[in-house]
C-alpha cells in the first residue's frame, strides 16, 4: 500500500514546478532534469535554474516544505546531469545534423535555436558556450547545433564543462546561501524565482549591449 501511494505522487509530479519534482525525486530527479535539458531538445521546457536554487534551498532545512537534500550529493548529481547532457546533446547534433531540429514544431525552440546561432556567430565558440548555459532554452538547442556545426570536440568539451560547472554549482550554492540566511525562505520561493530567472538572463544582456557599442563605435570612425 505504501509503495502505491509514493508511486502515485511521482505520478502525480508537476515538471513544471521544482517544488514538486524534488519531493517527488530528490536529488536523483535534479541529475534527470540536468541531462534531459541540456541534452534532449524535449527538455526544453524544464526549470533548470528554479530547480538548481530550489534544490539548494531545501538543503538548509530551514523551509516549511518537509523536503530536506543533503549539499553533496546535490552537486554531484547538478553537475553530473549538466555535462553529461550537453556532451549528449552535442553528440546528437553530430551524428543526426539539424534534421532532428528541423523537424520540430516548437516556435520558442527555433527561436532559441536562432539566439544559440547568433550567440556563436557574434562572441565564438568559447564564450557562447559557456554564455549559453545561463539562458534557458538556448542551453538546450546549442549543443546539438554545436555539433551539427561540427564545433571541435575538444573545445567544445571544455568550454561546455567550465559553463556547466559555474552554471549548476552556482545556482546550488546560491539557493543554498540563501536558505541559510533567511528563515522560512520558501514562503518567498515564486518572486526569488522570478529574480533568478531574470538574472540568468544578464550575462547576454551585458554581451549584447557591449557588442552593440562596439558597433556603433566602428560606424562612427567609418
Amino acid at each position: 500500500m505504501t509503495t502505491l501511494v509514493a508511486l502515485s505522487s511521482q505520478l502525480a509530479v508537476n515538471p513544471l514546478d521544482a517544488q514538486s519534482l524534488l519531493a517527488a525525486f530528490g536529488v536523483a530527479g535534479v541529475g534527470a532534469v540536468m541531462f534531459a535539458e541540456t541534452g534532449l531538445l524535449i527538455g526544453f521546457f524544464l526549470p533548470g535554474d528554479s530547480l538548481l536554487f530550489t534544490a539548494g534551498l531545501l538543503c538548509t532545512g530551514s523551509g516549511r516544505s518537509g523536503v530536506h537534500l543533503s549539499l553533496v550529493p546535490l552537486l554531484a548529481a547538478a553537475v553530473l546531469g549538466a555535462l553529461a547532457g550537453a556532451q549528449c546533446g552535442y553528440l546528437i547534433g553530430r551524428r543526426a545534423g539539424g534534421s532532428l531540429l528541423a523537424r520540430s514544431r516548437s516556435r520558442r525552440l527555433h527561436d532559441g535555436a536562432r539566439r544559440a546561432e547568433e550567440l556563436l556567430a557574434r562572441y565564438g565558440h568559447a564564450k557562447a558556450i559557456v554564455l549559453a548555459r545561463f539562458v534557458p532554452v538556448v542551453r538546450t538547442v546549442l549543443n546539438p547545433l554545436a555539433g551539427a556545426l561540427e564545433v571541435p570536440v575538444r573545445v567544445f568539451t571544455l568550454w561546455q564543462a567550465v559553463g556547466g560547472v559555474v552554471w549548476s554549482v552556482g545556482l546550488t550554492l546560491a539557493g543554498y546561501a540563501l536558505g541559510s540566511s533567511i528563515p522560512d525562505v520558501d514562503r518567498y520561493l515564486l518572486p526569488i524565482v522570478a529574480l533568478i530567472v531574470v538574472v540568468s538572463l544578464l550575462p547576454l544582456a551585458a554581451e549584447l549591449l557591449r557588442a552593440r557599442k562596439a558597433a556603433a563605435a566602428k560606424e562612427v570612425r567609418r
